[in-house]
């Protein structure tokens, strides 16, 4: 069954602009765990705009269910904070200083030494890999050569083009898919899924063991509160009927 990891880095945002703790990180993930969701996210950025490293060390204190750190590894302050706090996955993404989010995905092919050694280095500490790639089985295959034990598809292309053709938009990820459970690499998902997209894939994308969602399902409990958020989002990843 997919699992659904809320990203809480919107939480951060908010509280970072007016100062203080208000909204709690640390109690935001506390309660989306105890209204169902199976993983918290964090996606840490060197300029600490929204998740301060500070954070990371309070979360590990609390989190029941898993873990899951997103960040660019060629930072080697996020190395650190990995190696140091041990989540269950690290997720690795090739963010350009200053993106205001993640826009790409790795090139496997070009960055295969880099990443076998950083993913080796995170493997022996115990933490699961997992590598922020396209939907490009060549990318994909890439992957697999640096020892990840799972990749996640970059899927803002898919949402981008869902209400125009939600076949097509599909596709491309179908047999990105298919690649990686040939070559048996587990399968995440993140970006930009919400309400109207997830099911559709989640239903598509054979053995999807993870989703990631922050920005959406934030939004989301702007208007529907956050606990009936969180247990929206499980009914479509988990295809109950409303």
């Amino acid at each position: 069954m997919t699992k659904l990891s809320v990203n809480i880095n919107k939480i951060a945002t908010l509280r970072n602009s007016r100062g203080g703790d208000n909204p709690s990180v640390v109690e935001v993930a506390i309660d989306c765990e105890r209204f169902g969701a199976e993983g918290i996210t964090v996606h840490p950025r060197p300029d600490e705009r929204h998740i301060r490293y500070r954070d990371v060390y309070d979360l590990k204190e609390v989190i029941t269910t898993e873990f899951n750190i997103e960040g660019n590894p060629s930072e080697a302050k996020f190395v650190k904070l990995v190696l140091a706090n041990r989540p269950n996955q690290v997720t690795l993404v090739p963010d350009a200083l200053g993106a205001i989010t993640s826009n790409a995905g790795w090139d496997t092919i070009k960055n295969k030494s880099f990443l076998q050694d950083l993913i080796a280095q995170f493997q022996e500490a115990g933490i699961r890999t997992s590598i922020f790639v396209d939907a490009d089985p060549r990318m994909i295959e890439g992957a697999k050569e640096t020892g990840t034990d799972r990749i996640e598809l970059y899927t803002e292309p898919y949402a981008e083009n869902y209400f125009k053709n939600r076949e097509l938009a599909i596709k491309e990820f179908i047999v990105a898919a298919q690649k990686a459970n040939e070559i048996n690499l587990g399968i995440n998902a993140g970006h930009d899924l919400s309400l109207d997209n997830l099911r559709y894939f989640q239903q598509n994308i054979p053995n999807l063991l993870e989703v990631s969602i922050g920005h959406a399902l934030i939004c989301n409990a702007l208007y529907l509160g956050l606990e009936n958020t969180v247990q929206l989002y499980l009914r479509e990843i988990k295809n109950v009927k409303l």
